[in-house]
């Protein structure tokens, strides 16, 4: 299993997903975390999958075990008490101070991308984090920023981020070429985001719930 456990009980399961694996696929042939969780789990088991992770992301996803689990912390996902931080990799000196970004955002189900869009454009949907930077190497011109979605949009943080002038390292997707040629050059093969903070309440026993991790990917140990 390519997955790690890091907490279970009756009601939930919480893991940390590494980068390259997808949380769910349709695709033949290919792993993904659902399919490792049941077999995991054993005989037909109930697995509620609350939110995601893009493939090429690493970091902590909740999966619910029963069918009341699944709609409490699909409740806290909508009204904002399930949180998620994370901590990215970008080219370029980050926000001087914490900053709010609030876009507005359109998916291409074609190219399976999002892009910034008009407020009034048919589809948008409103995208809005808080990025904070925490460290800024000079000499590689990188930086590592803390973020705190407020939506869940898709691609939103790297898309956001990009769009700001500060592009993920290993974001072939919206890297530009400069961002994509500092990638090659620190071996930085996967997008270098790690969902590394997750909180909600336990759908059981209201418990707060805190779980942190540190990433796996070797470019937020060497900035």
């Amino acid at each position: 299993m390519k997955a790690k456990i890091v907490y279970e009980d009756e009601e939930i399961l919480v893991c940390h997903k590494p980068a390259g694996l997808a949380t769910q696929t349709s695709r033949v042939g290919q792993q993904d975390l659902v399919s490792e969780i049941k077999n995991y789990l054993g005989t037909n088991p109930y697995l509620g999958l609350i939110h995601r992770l893009d493939q090429p992301v690493e970091g902590l996803l909740v999966f619910a075990k029963t069918a009341s689990a699944a709609k409490e912390l699909s409740r806290q996902l909508t009204d904002s008490i399930l949180n998620k931080q994370y901590l990215a990799i970008v080219l370029g000196k980050g926000f001087s101070k914490e900053t709010t970004l609030e876009n507005y955002l359109i998916k291409d189900n074609k190219t399976n991308t999002s892009r910034v869009a008009g407020e009034k454009e048919k589809g948008a949907k409103q995208a809005k984090l808080l990025a904070k930077t925490l460290f800024y190497n000079e000499e590689k011109q990188i930086s590592k920023i803390e973020v705190t979605l407020f939506t869940g949009r898709h691609h939103q943080i790297r898309v956001q981020l990009a769009n700001a002038g500060l592009p993920l390292l290993g974001d072939s997707k919206y890297g530009t070429e400069a961002s994509i040629a500092r990638s090659k050059e620190l071996g930085v093969r996967n997008v270098a985001l790690c969902a590394n903070h997750l909180t909600f309440l336990h759908p059981k026993t209201k418990k707060a719930m805190d779980f942190q991790i540190e990433p796996e990917g070797e470019i937020f140990n060497s900035i």
